[in-house]
């Protein structure tokens, strides 16, 4: 029997740890340099979304024979987040929108009771400021919370209408004072301001 050589067998080849974590380590940072390559050189466009026409949406829901409360217009630097309705067994009209100062205030119009919505869209903490404001639509009552977020309920027939922000309290007021429930025209451009 003779004893077969090592010839023709690959070699067996030492690596230590101290190599392999070198590898991992440099497999990284040209990992992380591709990244950082590619994040500078590429030209990534910024992401504007569309406005929401809400006076569509307006126009919608009055043709279905419920009375709105919307903005005729909206402030300058304003524009509109959300337009929604839910035509349920609860019927609700949201309108969202984004301030001048980037802050969001909106209009919930539902026969949900005044303090659930306060609850739900305000906060929990939310209590009576003592201010009433009498308007086209009707007498609003004044609410702030603990975090300054301020809101405006009224009652138009079987709905409360809630109208809160995040932003200045001032611009709300204003805001409020512009509402109406004006039946606006089908084809009536949206006018931003």
């Amino acid at each position: 029997m003779s004893e077969g050589s090592d010839t023709g067998r690959p070699g067996r080849r030492t690596t230590s740890l101290a190599g392999l974590i070198g590898a991992m380590l440099l497999l990284l940072v040209v990992l992380g340099s591709c990244q950082l390559l590619h994040g500078v050189l590429s030209d990534q466009p910024e992401y504007q979304p569309d406005d929401v026409d809400y006076r569509e949406l307006v126009v919608s829901v009055q043709q279905l024979g419920v009375q709105v409360v919307h903005p005729p217009s909206l402030p300058d630097g304003w524009t509109t987040k959300a337009a929604s309705f839910d035509p349920g067994e609860r019927p609700a009209v949201d309108l969202v929108f984004t301030t001048d100062d980037a802050h969001t205030a909106g209009i919930h119009q539902s026969d949900t009771p005044t303090r659930e919505l306060l609850d739900t869209y305000v906060g929990e903490g939310a209590s009576e400021s003592g201010d009433t404001l009498s308007t086209a639509v009707g007498t609003w009552t004044g609410w702030d919370d603990t975090d300054a977020d301020h809101a405006w309920t009224t009652d138009v027939g079987d709905d409360t209408v809630l109208v809160y922000s995040s932003g200045d309290a001032d611009a709300l007021r204003t805001f409020v004072e512009s509402l109406t429930t004006a039946t606006v025209p089908p084809s009536s451009p949206s006018p931003q301001g």
